[in-house]
């Protein structure tokens, strides 16, 4: 059995060093020119036209990739402050809700939308 073709073959640079610039361009929403300057920084001389053509190539690849590993819609917790005053003194109480959130819409929702 052969292995797969790698994802970075006839790449100059380490996978380490593209995924970090295509990283850093990604989350950081920086310039192909200003990851230049900070991987010249650390010593490492890249052309901006290869980050940006790295973008382009990887950066669908990865987000499809961290699509495939989300776990989907998730519950979150809120906390409710509310501060009533019982006996003329005013009292501090916190409940928490547990929100789920679906990709579902309720059935009124639905007919809502269609008005």
């Amino acid at each position: 059995m052969t292995r797969p073709a790698s994802l970075y073959k006839r790449h100059r640079f380490p996978p380490e060093i593209v995924q970090h610039a295509v990283w850093l361009y990604h989350r950081f929403n920086l310039s192909a020119r200003d990851i230049e300057d900070l991987l010249a920084e650390r010593g490492i001389t890249v052309a901006y036209e290869s980050i940006r053509l790295w973008c382009i190539k990887f950066g669908p690849k990865y987000a499809k990739r961290l699509k495939r590993r989300h776990q989907g819609y998730g519950d979150t917790f809120f906390i409710d402050e509310v501060f009533v005053q019982i006996h003329g003194k005013l009292t501090w109480t916190g409940t928490y809700r547990r929100i789920w959130l679906t990709r579902r819409r309720l059935p009124n929702e639905r007919s809502r939308s269609r008005e």
